[in-house]
């Protein structure tokens, strides 16, 4: 049987491939992809061979796929044919995950609701490193997909108030949409001056930069309080410029670096989960509505047509969040 999936062949340049599809080895499952979620920072990030990216074609992208459970492996006995099962694996129409790495999408979740699963643990592992406490002031900078869930997560963790600050007014509309208390055009007013009036004159005691801009590293130490915390969680594509001793030295802050590589392998505590029970909190999350990612969906695009995905999310970033390819078809 054929399979097929998305390849960088080069910078710039998406293409969709065959393969053979094989039966799983020990350990694994063999899934039939009914849809996955394009990350789009990280991925257009590599397909535009930015700054702090591999560089290196071909690539096969992609770790945010649904499907359903064709085949089981040996040692896998906790799935069986017909699990509708999430996992870290790329855009294909059949993929090989291993049993342990995967989650069973709750059946009250749509497969194109739960694809949003990972970009959602990478936003909450941001947000627990952050240690927010109930009534402390935060602020989200990138209202991209994971800015969006940050937002979200941060007030189930208690934040108040929350600002959301882009420069697209869709993101911040949407923003408004999902609970954000605040939503700031970074473009349009001054910062600075509106989170100061908005904390009392203090800045925000939290700080999410889930931007991924070299310059927005600077600002989010400005917008920070006295001894507020400041959560790097965008992957930066180039180097920042900042004043250390007036902006943080000063300051007393503590800068947070919460790529999400950065978990333990096998037991939780505090501020640092494992991927497993993440995965688990942010299903659960979904499921109870408590998380709202349907609403972030703005187009479904036939697998086939990859390249238009990958287009949109390029050069219409402006209109477009969630893009999904799908399998089905």
């Amino acid at each position: 049987m054929e399979g097929f999936r998305v390849v960088f062949r080069a910078p710039k340049l998406v293409d969709v491939e065959g393969f053979e599809v094989k039966p799983p080895k020990s350990g694994r499952l063999l899934v039939r992809t009914i849809c996955s979620l394009i990350s789009p920072g990280t991925e257009t990030a590599f397909l535009m061979a930015l700054e702090n990216t591999s560089r290196v074609f071909p690539q096969y992208p992609g770790y945010s796929n649904i499907g359903i459970v064709a085949e089981v492996g040996n040692g896998a006995a906790e799935f069986k044919p017909g699990d509708i099962v999430a996992s870290s694996s790329s855009h294909a129409s059949h993929v090989y995950p291993k049993a342990e790495e995967c989650f069973k999408v709750p059946e009250s979740l749509s497969p194109m609701e739960a694809s949003f699963f990972n970009l959602g643990m990478i936003a909450l592992q941001g947000v627990r490193k952050s240690r927010i406490e109930l009534g402390e002031p935060a602020v989200v900078l990138g209202l991209g997909l994971i800015g969006q869930m940050a937002s979200q997560l941060l007030r189930l963790d208690g934040a108040l108030p929350v600002s959301s600050i882009d420069t697209l007014d869709n993101r911040l509309m949407m923003a408004k949409e999902l609970g954000a208390d605040y939503v700031l055009n970074l473009s349009k007013i001054d910062i600075e001056g509106e989170v100061k009036r908005l904390t009392d004159g203090k800045g925000a005691r939290v700080v999410i930069d889930a931007t991924g801009h070299p310059d927005a590293i600077g600002l989010a130490f400005k917008l920070a309080s006295m001894r507020g915390r400041v959560v790097l969680l965008g992957s930066t594509r180039g180097l920042s410029t900042v004043n250390f001793y007036r902006d943080v030295h000063r300051k007393g802050l503590l800068v947070i670096g919460a790529h999400n590589s950065i978990r333990p392998s096998y037991e939780s505590y505090e501020g640092y989960w494992t991927r497993l029970d993440d995965g688990k909190t942010i299903f659960k999350l979904m499921a109870k509505g408590m998380l709202r990612c349907g609403e972030l969906i703005s187009r479904v695009v036939k697998a086939t047509e990859a390249a238009e995905a990958y287009r949109l999310l390029i050069e219409e970033k402006d209109k477009v969040l969630g893009v999904l390819l799908d399998w089905s078809r």
